[in-house]
């Protein structure tokens, strides 16, 4: 039998579909999303239409999104850099073009309303939001939404970090947030997503996505490892620093901290996850 579609990434409910899914799944009625994009700093996806639903992910400012239904303030979208499916607000979207031509390169920075660090900011964007730039004004980027940002906080897009675990040395102590994906709060899943982005690899958004589709497993054990492996649990994922130290968001700390790996494997496995399921490694960091 075929394996059930993920409804994490299948944009199909009883009363609406996908077109493309015409032949996969049954709705009663399908229509073709229309593209659009996130103008906001970052929106919240929830699985369900209310405001009370848990924060699945979040989209960020460049995100493009595929729409399929707007009703009462909401939108039914599928985020295009992971294939992930929910509700974002509608305020939250805008036209599809232009396309962003430069990602924050810091933690995060602010958007002014004039190419000045003393005029009062209107909003931040965080590490990996994307925005189309129309011209440098100074030091500054003038957007074509409107704003400005500090040109040295931002790189063109598809430049790519080096060294992913440097980037996740960034953010450390950053809070711990179930479903977070910005620098001001992440999820242990939504670390290595943002880490991996920032190098230019694809990542998936959950571990267990993670954990399938990211580099080649290792044999069991926790020796010899490198910087760059990711170690996975049953709903957990780390990143190791060298051969010895993990960097992982976590609800223990209630952050983004470094612990050592055998410490980390004992606690987990009694408190939470239980045994490592897997250590995987991509290409070896240069």
């Amino acid at each position: 039998m075929p394996d059930t579609p993920d409804p994490r990434l299948t944009p199909a409910r009883p009363d609406l579909a996908d077109i493309r899914l015409k032949s996969v799944v049954a709705a009663e009625r399908y229509v073709a999303g229309e593209p659009a994009r996130v103008v906001v700093p970052s929106a919240p996806l929830r699985r369900a239409p209310r405001l009370e639903a848990g924060l699945e992910t979040e989209a960020v400012m460049g995100d493009a999104v595929t729409v399929f239904e707007r009703r009462d303030g909401l939108a039914w979208v599928q985020i295009a850099r992971d294939g992930y499916v929910g509700y974002l607000p509608e305020a939250a979207l805008g036209p599809a073009d232009p396309a962003p031509t430069h990602r924050v390169a810091a933690l995060r920075t602010f958007v002014y309303p004039a190419p000045d660090l003393k005029r009062p900011h209107v909003a931040h964007l965080s590490l990996g939001a994307a925005f189309a730039a129309e011209v440098q004004e100074g030091e500054y980027w003038r957007l074509a939404g409107g704003g400005f940002v500090f040109a040295g906080h931002a790189v063109p897009l598809g430049t790519a970090e080096a060294d992913y675990a440097a980037t996740a040395e960034r953010l450390l102590g950053t809070p711990y947030l179930w479903g977070g994906r910005t620098s001001l709060g992440l999820d242990c899943s939504g670390l290595v997503q943002l880490c991996l982005e920032t190098a230019g690899r694809a990542c998936p958004r959950d571990a267990d996505q993670q954990e399938r589709a990211l580099g080649d497993a290792l044999p069991p054990g926790l020796d010899g490892l490198l910087r760059g492996d990711l170690v996975f649990w049953k709903g957990h994922v780390g990143l190791m620093l060298d051969a010895d130290r993990l960097i992982h968001a976590n609800g223990h700390h209630m952050a983004v901290a470094i612990e050592p790996l055998r410490e980390a494997v004992e606690r987990i496995a009694v408190k939470s996850f239980g045994a490592v399921t897997s250590i995987r490694r991509l290409d070896p960091i240069a």
